[in-house]
């Protein structure tokens, strides 16, 4: 058997049991009945099907409340539920409001919009895409290990530092960047606030950025993506986005 089956050969234990068997008088290879409940009676169809259509009902069901309605046991629900029917009950995320209907209605045709523009030509749409973001970012650079060492006598006691908060300090990165890389960027000063006139003074930096870095891009044309913040949709900063000849790409509504 080893020769034949190699590392699938049974064990010496297992050859001798079933030698043993068959010694008396034993043909048949399948275990024999055993007393008790059979396993996993519980995982038919009826209930696989029944359970389907409760959590589609009301997704906030409970393991306990749905195993009392069908009338089996909690762990061969869960059974049912993670291996049959392949679902997990997970939190859904916070965000700050839902869609309306009509709101979701503009989504889809902006989303249209825009891939038809995509697909229209797809390498001069990536090489004149141009959008941008806002981000808080952490003035924080802490102190190494190394680099707080320090000398001392045996007999002097060790200096202490304290730990520095990560939210210590933090600052408005406003990020402008196309297919090759950042192209601007501009960090607020403490004290000042986004409004239309700074941000049209930024799309203006901006101009003079794609000028110097991305040379041919104005020529192309630019298409310029941007969020729907009061700032950006303001009437000074509309109109000297489009001063600067760049055209705007929809930004369907988002959920925040």
């Amino acid at each position: 058997m080893a020769a034949t089956l190699g590392d699938d050969t049974p064990a010496l234990s297992t050859v001798q049991k079933w030698a043993a068997e068959f010694k008396r008088a034993r043909e048949n290879l399948k275990d024999d009945p055993r007393s008790g409940r059979p396993a996993a009676t519980a995982t038919t169809q009826e209930n696989i099907d029944c359970l389907h259509h409760m959590i589609m009902g009301d997704r906030r069901l409970t393991v306990n409340q749905i195993g009392n309605t069908v009338g089996v046991s909690g762990e061969r629900v869960e059974n049912i539920l993670h291996k049959e029917l392949d679902v997990s009950k997970v939190s859904p995320p916070w965000v700050p409001r839902l869609l309306t209907s009509d709101q979701k209605h503009t989504r889809i045709v902006m989303s249209h919009a825009n891939l038809t523009l995509f697909e229209a030509d797809r390498v001069s749409f990536l090489e004149r895409f141009l959008t941008q973001e806002e981000r808080w970012v952490h003035l924080y650079k802490p102190e190494t290990k190394w680099q707080s060492m320090q000398w001392k006598h045996s007999s002097s006691p060790t200096s202490k530092k304290a730990k520095v908060v990560s939210s210590a300090g933090m600052v408005m990165a406003t990020v402008y960047w196309a297919a090759k890389g950042i192209v601007f960027i501009d960090y607020l000063q403490k004290g000042k606030t986004i409004n239309g006139k700074y941000y049209a003074n930024l799309l203006m930096q901006l101009r003079k950025a794609i000028k110097s870095k991305r040379a041919g891009k104005l020529t192309k044309g630019v298409l310029f993506h941007q969020d729907n913040a009061p700032a950006h949709m303001s009437v000074v900063a509309v109109a000297l986005v489009h001063d600067c000849g760049f055209e705007l790409v929809d930004h369907p509504p988002i959920f925040s």
